[in-house]
């Protein structure tokens, strides 16, 4: 791999220029900065009591077990995760890693070889394809699009984004997994179960791998979004290709400081043997998940449903703000996650750079997510309520 151009661009270098200067005159007694894009609960108040459960583990700290998948007490505190929220994984199923980002790492280098291609969503996460360029991997998009949903005197006037299925079927014949995020980052875009059956199909079809990024499945607005592997119990044919559900403690719990995610892997009777020794022998390959953060599953996982609701009422509340203040002709509908998009009809990029120059507010644009149309932005939910609400009545004005 050829060495990668670092430098910024001039327009993040310029956000980083006006955020100096508005942290300057926040200091000297101006318009404090209001930052919109904080993503980590540790940032806003909402950090897990670690020091709640570190003493029931702390003897385990200093084992060490060598099993690539993890150690079977921490994956079994994950297929009782999945099983209290109706799922159906059995410890042999679960895989643990260090992170998301490291399961996909696993998960490209177990799956794919040089110059392959994967199916990635678009507007989308700019990580995803970080991630495939440093295992010399080419992204390929397959895309969400603004729809509305209703009918004639019905109309309700709802937007909200929609899989695009079509788009699949341009996918190269070099493509080996098909990234799926759902809820999806940044649009809140759950699939269901017409999206589902169709996208399974496709990999099958295709041969493909489906990989499901739910780092947020448990973070929903609307009481019919069903988790995708709930659409593995309906039907009475089961995918003929694999399918890989990523997690971790970082959204489940509010703790990436932890480090610790996991594979949920389900496989045909046919591949199940061939792809789980293929998995666990990338992962041996690094044993990269201490024995802190395994100890430390069992307590945080019997806890994440009380953390979740933390979590959950503050999504509300501000989501609430959100729509006393954007119609979803602005905002379109969220299904999930921890993200909501506005589209302003402006040049995102102007239109970033003047709210913190002259609101001190920061926001995400949106060609930083390949949005197709101009003029969207991004912002977090998780933002602590007060804060939230005066950033919004700072971009309104």
């Amino acid at each position: 791999m050829k060495q990668k151009d670092l430098t910024p661009t001039p327009f993040f270098a310029e956000l980083e220029r006006a955020k100096s200067d508005v942290l300057k005159d926040a200091a000297t007694g101006g318009l404090p900065l209001i930052d919109m894009t904080v993503s980590s609960p540790l940032r806003v108040g909402l950090p897990f009591d670690l020091e709640s459960v570190v003493d029931s583990v702390k003897a385990e700290f200093n084992l060490w077990d060598t099993n690539p998948a993890g150690t079977l007490k921490a994956r079994a505190a994950v297929s009782e995760y999945y099983r209290s929220r109706g799922g159906n994984f059995t410890p042999e199923q679960i895989l643990l890693t260090a992170s998301t980002s490291e399961a996909y790492s696993i998960l490209f280098k177990a799956f794919c070889n040089p110059g392959d291609a994967i199916l990635t969503p678009v507007p989308g996460y700019p990580l995803l394809d970080t991630l495939a360029e440093l295992e010399n991997l080419e992204c390929y998009p397959y895309f969400l699009k603004l729809s509305r949903a209703g009918t004639g005197k019905d109309r309700r006037g709802d937007f909200h984004f929609a899989l695009d299925t079509d788009s699949l079927l341009s996918a190269p014949a070099k493509a080996r997994i098909l990234l799926l995020v759902c809820p999806h980052n940044p649009t809140g875009h759950s699939v269901n179960l017409s999206e589902w059956k169709e996208i399974v199909r496709f990999c099958e079809e295709r041969n493909l791998v489906l990989v499901v990024d739910e780092v947020f499945g448990d973070y929903s607005y609307d009481v019919n979004v069903r988790r995708s592997w709930q659409f593995l119990e309906q039907g009475s044919e089961k995918p003929s290709c694999p399918i890989v559900w990523l997690n971790g403690l970082s959204k489940v719990c509010g703790s990436p400081q932890v480090k610790l995610g996991w594979m949920a892997v389900y496989a045909p009777e046919t591949m199940r043997e061939s792809i789980h020794e293929t998995l666990e022998y990338v992962a041996d390959a690094y044993l990269s998940v201490s024995s802190m953060a395994q100890a430390l599953a069992t307590p945080l996982l019997a806890e994440s449903a009380n953390y979740e609701k933390r979590i959950q009422d503050r999504l509300q509340q501000n989501m609430a703000a959100l729509r006393e203040k954007f119609p979803s002709k602005y905002c379109p509908e969220i299904s999930g996650g921890w993200y909501a998009v506005v589209r302003l009809g402006d040049n995102d990029e102007e239109l970033t750079l003047r709210l913190l120059r002259e609101k001190h507010v920061l926001v995400q644009p949106g060609f930083f997510f390949d949005f197709e149309e101009d003029g969207w932005i991004v912002m977090s939910l998780l933002q602590e309520p007060g804060v939230f609400a005066e950033g919004l009545r700072r971009i309104c004005s």
